[in-house]
Order: C-alpha cells, then structure tokens, then sequence
C-alpha cells in the first residue's frame, strides 16, 4: 500500500478527540485500562492524565497534538504494520506518528506485556 497526500491530509485534520473514544473501547474491549491506554500515550508523546484531557477538550487535531507532543527517543523503535502499512516505511513523519499511536493502541488491546510496549529492555 502506498500513501497518499489526501490521506496524509485527512490523517493531518482528523481531531484526536473524535478518535480516542474509540481507542478506549478497543483497550477495554479486551480487558485493558484507561489508565494503560493512557501510560501508552504518555511513553509516546509525553502527554499527562491532565494534557491529553485538555487536548480532548480543545479538539485538537492530530497535526497540533503531535506539535505540542515530545516524541519518546525510542518510537522509531515501533514496528510492524498497522491499517496496512509498516509504519517504519511511512515517509510522511507526521503520518508515522500517528500510526505509531495506533500501534501501540493496537498491541495494548492484544494483551501484549507493557514493558514490550514501552520498548523497555
């Protein structure tokens, strides 16, 4: 699969707020905390409890989050596919970012170890 500019566009625009709902019922879906999903997030982005619900309120497009977020030095460490593509190919860093969220979201939600997760040693 290639990306596209539109769907690095829409990826851009879409707000966090409308997508993180559904990352909550995915975590929890299958026995996973909020506050899990939410040390998930803040490992990536450096993001507390009290930031994220700020961001959430102000509908903060995911172009903005990842602007104000302090990417942990290890997410290139973050591989595999996810909606199809292997994020480590994806050219688009803001893209990339996004995916590595969804990602990680996604390991949560199959049970994986947190220390995996967090790409601990």
């Amino acid at each position: 699969m290639k990306s596209t500019t539109s769907s690095d566009d829409r990826i851009a625009k879409m707000s966090f707020a409308s997508v993180y709902p559904l990352y909550l019922a995915k975590v929890e879906k299958k026995g996973r905390t909020k506050d899990e999903l939410h040390q998930v997030i803040e490992w990536l982005t450096g993001f507390d409890t009290g930031k994220l619900k700020s961001l959430i309120e102000a509908n903060a497009t995911f172009e903005s989050f990842f602007e104000q977020a302090k990417l942990n030095p290890n997410a290139h460490l973050i591989t595999g596919v996810i909606c199809g593509y292997r994020v480590e190919e994806i050219k688009n860093p803001l893209t990339q970012k996004v995916r590595y969220l969804d990602k990680l979201v996604d390991e949560l939600a199959k049970g994986r170890k947190m220390e995996k997760i967090l790409r601990s040693s």
